[in-house]
C-alpha cells in the first residue's frame, strides 16, 4: 500500500479549529489532514502540457502561457465524471491498479485530437466561440465550449447546461415516462438577476428518465474586485454536496477552487508544465501526474477576480430536487439575497 506521507510540507496548513470544506465534504484541520489530503489528491490535475501533437495539425504543441483556463475547465468537468462513474466518496491510491472507469476518464482528458475534452478539442472548438487558438479563455467562454463537446460523450451522457442571464429554467423533465413540469422559486445569494435553467430538450434526454446535469453558473461578483456581500454566498457553495467547485482566479491566471478553511480558498494551480502524456498500448495512463502530490494551494477570498463559474452535479432528479431546496434554503436565511429563480417554461 504506497500512501503519501501527507504531514510532509503540510505544516503551513492552518491549525484552526474552523472546518475545512472541500467540494461537499467537511474536515477538521486538526485530527483529519490525512482525509484532507487524500481527498485533494484524488482530484484530477490538469496542468500546462508540452510536446503534445500540434492542435489542429500545425498549431502550438504546448499550451504554456495561455491554456490555463481550458486546463481549469477540465478540471472541473474531470470532478463530474468522477462523480459520474466512480463516485465522490471514491479515492486515488498511489501505484493501485485502477478502475477501467477511471482509466476511461483520464483517457477522455489526454492530450491528442480525438479525446473527448482534450486540450485539442477545447482550443478548436473556442475558435467558433471567437477565440483564436492560443487566446486565453474566461471561465464564460470554456463553460460554453464545455457544454458543446459533452455531447459527443456517449458514455457518460452529461448534461452540460450553462445558466446565462444567472438563470436556471429546467423545463421537460421526463419521470415515469411521463414529462413533468416543474415550478421552484429558488434564491441564490450571488446575483443580481435570475437563474434559469436551459435549453435542456427532449432531444438531449434521448430515452432517458434522467440525464446526470453539470449546472455551470458563469458570475460576476463585483467590478474590478470581489464585492464582499458575496463571500459567505460563495463559501456555501463550497458546502452544498452536489458542489464540483468554482473556475476563476485572477486576471489571466485562472485556478480551480475546490474549497476553501477560515477566510482563505483551497486550488488546484494548472500552472506547471509537464510533458504530455501517451497512454500505454493496453490503455492504462501513467496518472501520477494526474494528481496533485503536494499540499493544496490557498489564497485569501478576497484575492478572487470577480468573474467566475460556479459549478454542480446532479447525478439524478433527486439531487437536482435537492439542490433546489438547499438553495432556496441558503437564501431564505441570508440577511442579503437576491432572487434566483428556478423554473420550467
Amino acid at each position: 500500500n504506497k500512501s503519501l506521507n501527507y504531514n510532509k510540507g503540510f505544516e503551513d496548513f492552518p491549525e484552526t479549529s474552523e472546518p475545512v470544506w472541500i467540494l461537499g465534504k467537511e474536515y477538521n484541520a486538526l485530527t483529519e489532514k490525512d482525509e484532507i489530503l487524500s481527498d485533494v489528491t484524488s482530484r484530477l490535475w490538469f496542468t500546462y502540457r508540452k510536446n503534445f501533437p500540434p492542435i489542429g495539425g500545425t498549431g502550438p504543441t504546448s499550451d504554456t502561457g495561455w491554456g490555463c483556463m481550458l486546463r481549469c475547465g477540465q478540471m472541473i468537468l474531470g470532478e463530474a465524471l468522477m462523480c459520474r462513474h466512480l463516485g465522490r466518496d471514491w479515492r486515488w491510491v498511489r501505484g493501485q491498479k485502477q478502475r477501467e472507469e477511471y482509466v476511461s476518464i483520464l483517457n477522455a482528458f489526454i492530450d491528442k485530437k480525438d479525446s473527448y475534452y482534450s486540450i485539442h478539442q477545447i482550443a478548436q472548438m473556442g475558435v467558433g466561440e471567437g477565440k483564436p487558438i492560443g487566446q486565453w479563455y474566461g471561465p464564460n467562454t470554456v463553460a460554453q465550449v464545455l457544454k458543446k463537446l459533452a455531447v459527443f460523450d456517449t458514455w457518460s451522457r452529461l448534461v452540460v447546461h450553462v445558466a446565462m442571464d444567472n438563470t436556471v429554467v429546467i423545463e421537460e423533465i421526463s419521470e415515469c415516462g411521463c414529462v413533468a413540469t416543474l415550478y421552484l422559486s429558488v434564491f441564490l445569494l450571488l446575483s443580481f438577476k435570475s437563474i434559469t435553467s436551459s435549453n435542456v430538450t427532449p432531444a438531449h434526454w434521448e430515452m432517458a428518465l434522467w440525464k446526470p446535469l453539470v449546472l455551470l453558473i458563469p458570475l460576476r461578483l463585483g467590478l474590478s474586485d470581489i464585492n464582499e456581500a458575496y463571500i459567505e454566498t460563495l463559501k456555501q457553495c463550497f458546502m452544498l454536496p452536489q458542489s464540483l467547485g468554482v473556475i476563476g482566479g485572477k486576471p489571466n491566471s485562472a485556478h480551480y477552487f475546490i474549497g476553501y478553511v477560515g477566510e482563505e480558498l483551497i486550488y488546484l494551480d494548472p500552472h506547471t508544465t509537464q510533458p504530455a502524456v501517451e497512454p500505454c498500448e493496453d490503455g492504462q495512463v501513467n496518472d501520477e501526474t494526474y494528481h496533485c502530490l503536494h499540499p493544496p494551494c490557498r489564497m485569501h477570498i478576497c484575492e478572487l477576480d470577480p468573474s467566475i463559474a460556479v459549478g454542480f452535479f446532479c447525478r439524478t432528479e433527486d439531487e437536482f430536487d435537492d439542490w433546489c431546496m438547499r438553495i432556496r434554503r441558503v437564501g431564505l436565511s441570508a440577511v442579503l439575497f437576491c432572487c434566483f429563480p428556478v423554473y420550467s417554461s
